[in-house]
């Protein structure tokens, strides 16, 4: 039985939804729920606000953090709708056992996501693009710095609206000395500290005028794996390429059901690994049509051009792309503007 504590006040009228800056509103209240015991006890609905934790709490000290990103999304009639929840679900748990962290009940995992999205309906907005971000996460909580893992943990939902999202053109650095994860590590999981490690490397590329990095693999450098904090598709000639999944590359989502939508729409796909030369050798000789990253935030974003190893290589843009066609395909799943025969969306009750 989830607890309801609604705030007394709604902060929803000083909230401009035509200027959201992502990630960066939070609407009136949040979910959580204590592991504590060995079990999962005391789930609520509280107002948002500050978390009380020790100094010496194990999350500051030995990064036992992991989160899931989705969506909730309201149609034309205002129904409210979540896009395919349960494998949020499924991969947050893979994060859990991976981080030695418990796993968290899927009653307590979707009825919290169903009475948050519920109480919260007024802040999901109707229109294409518009929607409510949200971000389940769990954090040790243990007051001990000694090396092991936590016995109390945090489990929490958090929402925020979230607008049209364009981030302008996009221009990657391909990676020759940093990569994101390593073989046997925790690349595959949701866990805060895959992020962080992310943030020095974007930043040299930031610096050279570049707004993303695709990762390369640890050993040599030579396989394209991630774009940023997203998976990355590229086009050459008809055919849509990306990576397989694996210990160090995650397991989107989003990638998922654009894979999905592809093959149904005819495009040809394969998943296998890619080359950094095979990628310029397809832009030199004007194969390349294009390169596009997936995610939860953005959804689809194309990838306008891209350096490497001091060469670089502008991608035209044009209408009718792969992104674009699949990108308003996935759209209207999400926004019950078109049929759903994979049963992606759930009807929020």
């Amino acid at each position: 039985m989830i607890s309801v504590n609604k705030s007394p006040i709604s902060k929803i009228d000083s909230v401009n939804f035509d200027g959201l800056s992502f990630g960066s509103v939070f609407t009136d209240h949040m979910f959580v729920c204590d592991f504590s015991g060995g079990s999962w006890t005391d789930p609520k609905i509280i107002p948002y606000q500050p978390i009380t934790l020790e100094p010496s709490a194990r999350v500051f000290h030995y990064g036992q953090a992991i989160f899931e990103g989705m969506k909730a999304f309201k149609d034309d009639q205002n129904q409210l709708f979540l896009f395919r929840p349960k494998d949020n679900f499924k991969r947050f748990n893979i994060s859990a056992k991976r981080l030695a962290m418990p796993e968290v009940p899927e009653d307590i995992f979707m009825k919290g996501l169903n009475r948050l999205v519920r109480l919260e309906e007024n802040w999901v907005k109707c229109g294409v693009g518009r929607s409510l971000y949200l971000r389940p996460f769990m954090i040790a909580t243990d007051a001990a710095i000694s090396a092991a893992p936590s016995k109390n943990y945090k489990f929490m939902i958090i929402a925020s609206p979230a607008g049209v999202y364009y981030s302008g053109e996009v221009r990657v650095l391909i990676a020759e000395n940093y990569s994101r994860a390593a073989d046997g590590g925790i690349g595959f999981t949701k866990a805060a500290g895959n992020y962080a490690a992310q943030f020095y490397p974007t930043s040299l590329a930031q610096q050279k005028n570049y707004q993303q990095v695709i990762w390369t693999d640890s050993n040599s450098h030579e396989f394209v794996e991630e774009a940023g904090t997203m998976n990355v598709f590229f086009r050459i000639g008809d055919t849509l390429l990306t990576a397989p999944t694996s210990d160090h590359i995650l397991d989107g989502i989003t990638r998922k059901s654009v894979l999905k939508l592809a093959e149904d729409l005819g495009i040809p796909t394969e998943v296998r690994r890619i080359s950094v030369a095979e990628i310029k050798n397809a832009a030199r000789n004007g194969e390349l049509k294009e390169i596009f990253g997936t995610g939860t935030a953005a959804v689809i974003n194309p990838i306008c051009g891209f350096e490497h190893a001091q060469e670089v290589f502008e991608l035209k843009m044009f209408n009718n792309s792969y992104a674009s066609i699949l990108k308003d395909r996935l759209t209207a799943i999400q926004h019950n503007r078109a049929d759903d025969p994979y049963q992606w969306r759930h009807m929020v009750p």
